[in-house]
């Protein structure tokens, strides 16, 4: 077989043509030279080391920071034909040593590794008895002090410079602004190699963003009337409240399971396979779940609290749509989320500087939250990435916000806080503006403060939603080291002088479904006909998929069956057209998939 990239691109993987920044990657690495590739969730980032690894001569090793996933990743290619293989401590000692041999005889394309055994002089002594065609480092923002999931393993990755000289290198990571990809290069060696950044823009995914009213009430709104029957993932920030959601969406009847750090090792794992293999699971889970997910077909991605980072959160909306078909990600935050979140950054051991920056970003994700204009185009700003219409497929330019002047009920509210003495939470604020009658209130002599009384025109949630958008708009600040006080800043002089108005969103009463995107992207959809016949090529994949003990979208994607349903091969020859088959697949699944079509066509 022709080594050409482009020959192993339609051969091995089933695509005709590269995309975007893909092809100069490759061309990159293949002629030996180092690089930073910066690539959206679903852009295809893998192929850009899969494809240099099975051109140029030796093995590529991949250094992955999932041990759980390597060999979900490795059974994909695999599946392709490709030679691949892991080292982890997953294995035992005899498949250890099989695989060391295997690599030392030139009979693996691709090698997986944790960088902590990566980094152990065991390996290091290994790699440098074998051929290698290049060192792949998978999510390299786990190397920068600014990116949102540092890894203290990936800053002992420069030994890859130093040991192995002429072997090339590729960084990748889906997720870095400025100074993450200024310390990637850094710290990896990198800045002298040509960077390559593609635009962060995700276009199937619609962006939703509600304010929590009653956030089990919206979640199983969302899930029945917009995502009924589909795979997605739930994230909660504490590992408590991801088992009491996974419990309560069982009782709603649907097949959703927990996955959080303190679960033992083979749960965690059972539930992962189950989630990559069966259809329609929603994993329940804290950001221990996620990176490096290869399921292509997770429609929704929720968040019930908020993430403390744009990066985080787009990294984790990532996981839905890597197919490229339309998904959804929700967010649900609430005013407690904000005091929760600044109160573990006050825990937090680095240095003030690094504090200083994780308060900066727990700020932007909050001014997400609260915008009134196009989400998509304020996500891809932060990024630095300039979009000058607004994408129409977000909630914002769906349903677009409605504002009130609210420089009184402001006013009023800074004077609560400045009057209590800038050391209470929300509700105590809430209670002394509405006038509760609260023993607390009395204890502390609010219930005769000038502010006592003088906000009963709005509801308790109204005033929630006021105090919300005070912090996000930095008028108003929590204390982090103490219970969620609220104080004034500097910014809030200015409103309380009479020198400036405020605008604020209203939040709806209930989180309304969005309608369909007259703009933006749309999907192709299959006729009713269309629609019975891509039904029966998934039956007969789940089938294929059981036998071999691998996940369906291993056999194919669902892209790939649509592609089918579309052009109804009618032979081997014909379905090599066909997006996604390779000659591996064409030879293990060709017939099968063939019968299905054929017997579709005799019925019609």
């Amino acid at each position: 077989m022709d080594t050409s990239p482009i020959s192993v691109l339609q051969h091995v993987f089933g695509y005709d043509d590269f995309r975007g920044p893909q092809k100069d990657v490759i061309d990159t690495l293949v002629s030996g030279q180092d690089c930073l590739v910066l690539m959206p969730t679903g852009g295809g980032k893998s192929l850009c080391y899969q494809i240099p690894a099975l051109v140029r001569e030796g093995t590529g090793i991949v250094i992955s920071p999932l041990i759980a996933l390597m060999q979900d990743q490795v059974n994909a290619l695999r599946e392709l034909g490709v030679r691949a293989g892991f080292l982890n401590s997953t294995l035992g000692f005899d498949q250890v040593r099989a695989t060391e041999q295997a690599l030392l005889a030139g009979e693996i394309d691709l090698l997986y590794i944790a960088p902590e055994r990566l980094l152990q002089d065991r390996t290091l002594e290994l790699l440098a008895q074998a051929r290698l065609a290049l060192f792949a480092i998978d999510e390299a923002h786990c190397v920068s002090q600014w990116g949102h999931d540092f890894r203290s393993d990936y800053l002992k990755l420069d030994i890859l410079e130093q040991r192995f000289p002429a072997v090339p290198r590729i960084a990748l990571t889906a997720t870095a602004d400025q100074r993450t990809r200024v310390d990637i290069q850094q710290r990896l060696g990198l800045t002298q190699s040509p960077a390559f950044i593609s635009g962060f823009d995700r276009p199937n995914i619609l962006y939703k963003i509600h304010p929590k009213q009653q956030p089990r009430k919206q979640l199983l709104a969302f899930l029945r009337e917009e995502h009924p029957g589909q795979a997605g993932i739930v994230y909660c920030l504490s590992r408590k409240k991801v088992e009491q959601t996974a419990e309560w969406l069982v009782q709603q009847g649907f097949n959703a399971l927990p996955y959080h750090a303190g679960l033992p090792a083979d749960v965690r794992q059972n539930h992962q396979q189950r989630f990559l293999r069966e259809d329609g699971v929603i994993m329940v889970a804290t950001i221990a779940f996620g990176m490096g997910i290869d399921k292509p077909d997770v429609r929704f991605v929720v968040h019930l609290d908020l993430p403390k980072s744009i990066e985080a959160y787009y990294q984790e909306t990532g996981r839905a749509g890597r197919d490229g078909e339309p998904s959804t990600a929700m967010l649900l935050y609430g005013f407690e989320d904000v005091v929760k979140l600044r109160q573990m950054m006050a825990q937090s051991q680095g240095s003030d500087e690094h504090q200083r920056y994780e308060q900066q970003r727990l700020n932007a994700m909050l001014g997400l939250c609260e915008i009134t204009t196009c989400r998509r185009q304020a996500l891809l700003r932060y990024f630095g990435e300039e979009h000058t219409e607004p994408c129409g497929h977000c909630d914002t330019c769906l349903e677009p916000v409605e504002t009130w002047d609210a420089t009184e009920a402001v006013r009023k509210a800074l004077s609560c806080v400045y009057r209590t003495g800038q050391r209470f939470g929300a509700n105590h604020i809430i209670d002394v503006l509405r006038g509760s009658d609260s023993e607390k209130l009395r204890r502390f002599g609010h219930d005769r403060l000038s502010t006592y009384g003088i906000g009963t025109e709005l509801s308790a949630n109204e005033w929630r939603s006021v105090l919300r958008q005070l912090v996000a708009n930095g008028l108003l600040e929590v204390d982090p080291e103490g219970f969620g006080g609220l104080r004034l800043t500097e910014a809030c002089r200015p409103v309380l002088r009479g020198d400036q108005t405020v605008a604020l969103r209203k939040d709806l009463a209930k989180s309304r479904s969005a309608p369909k995107p007259k703009t933006g992207y749309t999907d192709d959809p299959l006729s009713q006909d269309g629609e019975v016949l891509f039904e029966a090529l998934r039956q007969r994949r789940k089938e294929l998929a059981n036998e071999n003990g691998i996940a369906p979208f291993m056999v194919f994607h669902d892209r790939t069956l649509r592609d089918m349903v579309r052009q109804h091969p009618r032979s081997l020859d014909d379905m090599r057209t066909v997006s996604g088959v390779g000659d591996s697949k064409l030879e293990r699944y060709g017939e099968a998939f063939l019968s299905v079509l054929q017997a579709q066509a005799q019925e019609a």
